[in-house]
This record gives C-alpha cells, sequence and structure tokens, in this order.
C-alpha cells in the first residue's frame, strides 16, 4: 500500500509558506454550531433539569428522568469491583503514577515581611468545586477521568463533578471505576451542550462549577467558550497532533507506529516526522506502507496522513530547532543521537518524549505527565493542565503605618499623574501629618 503523504524540504524557496499551510487547520467557524450551542445553553438556563430530561431524551434515547440524572457512588464501586482485574490493576497503577507526578507541582502560600513591617505575600488555595467533562458514547475514556480528577483532587478541590453521556442508558464501567479511583464525588449521565450549560449555570439538581475541564466533540468545546468568564476552563482543545523528530538510531517501524498512533485519533489529527536524512524519511515511508494494512483504524490513519500529515526534510540541525519552535507540537518525540541535548534547545512543547522507548502512547495513559496539552500551536503560550490549574492566587497585602509614609507618598505622585485624584488622596489620608 502506498500512502499519500506530503514531502516539505527547508531549502525550498517556499517552505515557509508550505509550513504555514500545513500548521494552518483552524477549521473555519461554524455559526450553525455556535447557534446551536447557544440555543441550547440558553434551553438549560431558563428550564434547568427539565431542559436536560429533554435534551438527553433527544439526544441520548433515554428517559433520564425516569431513571435518575445522578450515578450513585455505589455503582462506581460495583464498577470497580466487577471489571477485570486486570483493568483494576492498570486504571490503579494509572491513578498513583498521576497522583505521584502531580503532587511535586503543589503551590505553597507564601510572604516576607520588610524592614518597617510591611508584609506582603501570597495565599494559595484550591477551588471549591470543579467539574470535568467525558466523553461517552462509541468511545471509551477512563484516562481522561484520571488526567482531570487526580490533579484536581491534588489540589485539594471539595467536590469534583463528572458529566457523561451514557447513549441508551449504558455506563462505561471502565470510566465509572476509573472515577471512584481517582475521588471523583458526584456522576451525572448527561453530555453536550447541555452538561456544559448546566456546569457553569447549574440547575435543582446539578451544582454550578467554578470551573470546567475535559474533552469533548466540537459542540462541547464550542459550549465550553461560550461560557468562559461565567466559569473557567482548561483549553479550547483542537485536533490531535505529533511531532517525531528521528535520525537514523531509531527502528523506521516504530516512527512509523508512533505517527500512526495519532493519526488514528481521527481524520483531522496530524501526525509529522523531522528529520536531516532523506534516507531516513524514505525508511519511514516505506514502514508507513508497510505497516498500514494491518492498522484496525487504516482508513482513518490513511486519511489523517493524507489530509494532515508530512515528511519534512530539515537542512541543519538549526532548522531542527526552528521548525519544532514554529509547529510548537501538542505531542513532540526525539528520537535522535543528541535527544537529550535537543530536548533543551526546543522551547515550544506541550509534552516532550525523549529517546527511543518514550513512546507518546505511554503519556496518554500512564507516564504520570498530564495527557492535557496544548495542540494547534498554543504550546507557544500555554501550559498542560495541572494541579496549579485548580489552586488560585490571592495576593496578601498588609501595609505599616511605617510603610504607609513611603508607599502612600509614591502612590500619591502616580494617581495624580493618572488624574486620579480620589485615589492620590485616599493614599495621603494615611500620611503622618507635619506638626
Amino acid at each position: 500500500m502506498n500512502v499519500a503523504i506530503k514531502k516539505l524540504d527547508s531549502t525550498a524557496t517556499d517552505f515557509a509558506s508550505q509550513l504555514r499551510s500545513l500548521l494552518h487547520r483552524d477549521h473555519a467557524v461554524d455559526n450553525r454550531v455556535e447557534q446551536t450551542v447557544s440555543t441550547l445553553i440558553a434551553d438549560v438556563v431558563s428550564s434547568g433539569d427539565q431542559a436536560l430530561f429533554r435534551l438527553t431524551q433527544e439526544f441520548d434515547k433515554f428517559d433520564v428522568e425516569a431513571r435518575g440524572l445522578e450515578v450513585r457512588q455505589a455503582r462506581l464501586r460495583q464498577a470497580l469491583e466487577t471489571i477485570p482485574s486486570t483493568q483494576r490493576d492498570a486504571l490503579e497503577y494509572a491513578v498513583e503514577r498521576v497522583r505521584s507526578y502531580h503532587q511535586r507541582q503543589l503551590l505553597e502560600s507564601w510572604s516576607y515581611t520588610e524592614g518597617d513591617g510591611t508584609q506582603l505575600g501570597q495565599k494559595v488555595t484550591p477551588m471549591k468545586r470543579v467539574g470535568v467533562y467525558v466523553p461517552g458514547g462509541k468511545a471509551t475514556y477512563p484516562s481522561s477521568v484520571i488526567m482531570n480528577a487526580v490533579p484536581a483532587k491534588v489540589a485539594g478541590v471539595k467536590e469534583l463533578i463528572m458529566v457523561s453521556p451514557t447513549p441508551n442508558g449504558e455506563y462505561n464501567d471502565m470510566v465509572l471505576a476509573a472515577a471512584a479511583l481517582s475521588g471523583v464525588d458526584r456522576v451525572f449521565r448527561i453530555g453536550g451542550a447541555q452538561a456544559i450549560a448546566a456546569l457553569a449555570y447549574g440547575t435543582k439538581t446539578i451544582p454550578a462549577v467554578d470551573k470546567i475541564t475535559g474533552p469533548g466533540n466540537i459542540f462541547v468545546a464550542t459550549a465550553k467558550k461560550q461560557v468562559f468568564g461565567k466559569v473557567g476552563i482548561d483549553m479550547i482543545a483542537g485536533p490531535s497532533e505529533v511531532l517525531v523528530i528521528a535520525d537514523d538510531s531509531v527502528d523506521p517501524d516504530w516512527v512509523a507506529m508512533d505517527l500512526f498512533a495519532q493519526a488514528e485519533h481521527d481524520e483531522i489529527a496530524q501526525s509529522i516526522l523531522l528529520t536531516q536524512s532523506e534516507l531516513v524519511a524514505e525508511r519511514v515511508q516505506q514502514s508507513i506502507n508497510k505497516l498500514l494494512p494491518s492498522m484496525e483504524r487504516a482508513d482513518i490513519i490513511q486519511q489523517s496522513l493524507k489530509n494532515n500529515g508530512a515528511l519534512i526534510l530539515a537542512n541543519s540541525r538549526d532548522d531542527i530547532i526552528a521548525i519544532a519552535d514554529e509547529i510548537a507540537a501538542e505531542h513532540l518525540e526525539i528520537f535522535t543521537a543528541d535527544a537529550e541535548l535537543l530536548a533543551d534547545e526546543i522551547t515550544n512543547a506541550g509534552a516532550i518524549f525523549i529517546g527511543p522507548y518514550s513512546a507518546e502512547s505511554l503519556g496518554d495513559y500512564c507516564a504520570g505527565p498530564n495527557h492535557v496539552l496544548p495542540t494547534a500551536g498554543t504550546a507557544r503560550f500555554t501550559s498542560p493542565l495541572g494541579v496549579y490549574d485548580f489552586q488560585k492566587r490571592t495576593s496578601m497585602i498588609r501595609i505599616s503605618q511605617a510603610g504607609a509614609q513611603t508607599i502612600g507618598k509614591n502612590a500619591s505622585v502616580l494617581a495624580r499623574g493618572e488624574s486620579l485624584t480620589g485615589h492620590a488622596r485616599s493614599a495621603e489620608y494615611r500620611l503622618d501629618k507635619k506638626k
């Protein structure tokens, strides 16, 4: 099987424009989706639980009003006790590794006292209530439960609310078991934009939360965007992506399979190989052609590679670094003899996997770091989901009488420079009166 995949060369005069075209995958705003989501949110805001009953019957084909919105903790524990032991062991292993990693991210409050007695600091507190969206239906994503719930609980979130659709009323026991292990406090079987609206605004049954995290389809992503400001959100995630930097030190079959691992998500996923060796690019292409027929999702992988994939030949090591930083990939795998050095020099990536045994797929499940990562080049300015996303920082200020004299005088000058005399006089009131 010959798989069509774009080939780019950094020495080409139009390489910059070719790369921009490859990376410019922002899907046009679908006004119909935006309007549909707005209508669904308004419906939930105005009708609350009744809207959820009606919409769940329409989209998920079961009577949630009769069977109940909430999945009880006893049902979560039942799932944990009845799934195969191999699945439970794997879930427990993942939860422990993810928890261990995220415990190192905890922020602590701090303060210091200046010579005049003024005290300044920062108070760190967890959010009180967070909502986690977990896709349902054909997909099974216990890993999403773990990656969103565990850092929230490590942060100290008091109440963690999970929503997940259950088409035809059918549960996924691995998802429920993951919720039990990860410390989820309440689970509701609703999905789509209406679930996001319920979390943001609250209903009689579902409490409003402070922040919403978790992946979803275009309706869920659009709903998160529309409720942002009413609540916090983690990010608006785009299609999954991987950039593999490789030389002849790695088996080309391994590289091809890692490209497949991203491409199999869906037709809009992106898999890119970046190398200085034309021979490496040729061997990876041969491995792609050889291995693709054995893949269960071969049609999806083929479309993904054809539409969004690329084999990029770089002219130099400096080009490798510059191109990697331009792409700012969600997942960056470095399989080269100088992998450690390259990892130090590349600054834009959601997660960097160093060395041939560091398959990105391990990071998806149980390596430890979070798999909720910035996509579509946003790794230039944002970071993976972590404990810090569930903690708030509050500035603490205690000005002493002596400190108010110096700080107040300078604040007065600055305030009057901005023509804000109320600010200036507020500061001046604290100044000692001259006798």
